[in-house]
């Protein structure tokens, strides 16, 4: 069946004028505000009646704003035999060991080549009915050149059961990255919003909440000094985009090789991207209700990296 478009009217009870584009953020809680402000740009928001293009326009008590929100186009996806190392599958789900490189869905352009088209292929069509036609099973997902764990929902209860695992935070993601330095103490805690970089749009940055960050927090444990350099396990309590890899520049310590945060310092070792691997993903069945725990071994890169940093010590 074709979704269709949906309409929401709001009517504004602000004492103070407010952006427009801050006030429909803290209304609308399922769009971020980079969505709002791009429906603004296309024409889908109206302000008493007029179609409102400016994000800045300021909204006050007794405004009348309608925002259309365009049902998703359905992508043409094709199956495509595409290698995929399992740690674990049933007939709910299906854990992966995501390879550097491998964008997770397909997007404008990356149509082709993605671990949705590969699962496509694995699973079976079926697939698509499962959380949507944008992307089908996914629940959460990993940078291109992140490696590790990542779990994919076969069935429509294990999509909605995993999406509230993550949201509730009952679901355990941890990392494993090599960072330039070394920080203080053994342990810590990095709580700061994260948000779209105020001058480059293809990056992130720790930006306020009140100017459209949003809440992120990485619990940080040191593995093993390894000199100027330092392998930590990270937790995740939120799930933001490149939140590791902002998080530790906001440390001091930027992740080895990402090739948008990091220092841009040669250490003699080839790597196809950031130093970060999802190395351990724990769960709880959506059927059975039992623990699922998969561990992704270290990509053959990220263990030579070790090995040089070991030599050097």
């Amino acid at each position: 069946m074709q979704q269709r478009d949906s309409r929401i009217e709001l009517d504004v009870a602000t004492a103070s004028p407010e952006r427009i584009d801050r006030w429909l953020t803290a209304q609308l809680k399922d769009l971020s505000r980079n969505r709002i402000q791009k429906l603004i740009d296309w024409e889908y928001v109206t302000l008493n009646g007029e179609v409102c293009t400016d994000k800045k326009a300021a909204v006050q008590m007794g405004d009348a704003i309608t925002v259309t929100v365009p049902a998703p186009q359905p992508l043409d996806l094709k199956p495509e035999a595409i290698a995929l190392d399992i740690l674990y599958e049933d007939e709910h789900l299906i854990i992966i060991n995501k390879p550097a490189g491998l964008v997770v869905h397909p997007a404008p352009g990356n149509m082709s080549g993605t671990l949705v088209n590969a699962l496509l292929a694995h699973c079976g069509e079926e697939l698509l009915g499962i959380g949507g036609v944008q992307r089908p099973g996914i629940v959460h997902r990993l940078d291109k050149n992140t490696t590790g764990a990542i779990v994919v929902a076969k069935s429509n209860l294990a999509h909605q059961d995993l999406q509230a695992q993550m949201k509730a935070k009952t679901a355990r993601r941890e990392y494993l990255g090599v960072i330039y330095g070394v920080p203080q103490g053994e342990a810590g805690t990095i709580d700061a919003p994260i948000g779209r970089h105020p001058a480059d749009r293809k990056k992130q940055a720790i930006v306020p909440v009140e100017k459209g960050g949003r809440h992120a927090v990485t619990h940080w444990q040191i593995e093993e000094r390894l000199g100027n350099f330092s392998l930590c396990r990270f937790r995740l309590e939120t799930g933001r985009t490149h939140q590791i890899r902002v998080h530790c520049v906001h440390m001091g310590h930027p992740i080895v090789g990402d090739p948008t945060y990091g220092s841009g310092r040669s250490i003699g070792v080839n790597l196809p991207g950031q130093a970060l691997h999802a190395e351990r993903l724990i769960l709880r069945h959506p059927a059975t209700g039992k623990e699922v725990g998969a561990i992704a071994p270290l990509p053959p890169p990220l263990q030579t990296l070790l090995q040089v940093l070991r030599q050097r010590i």
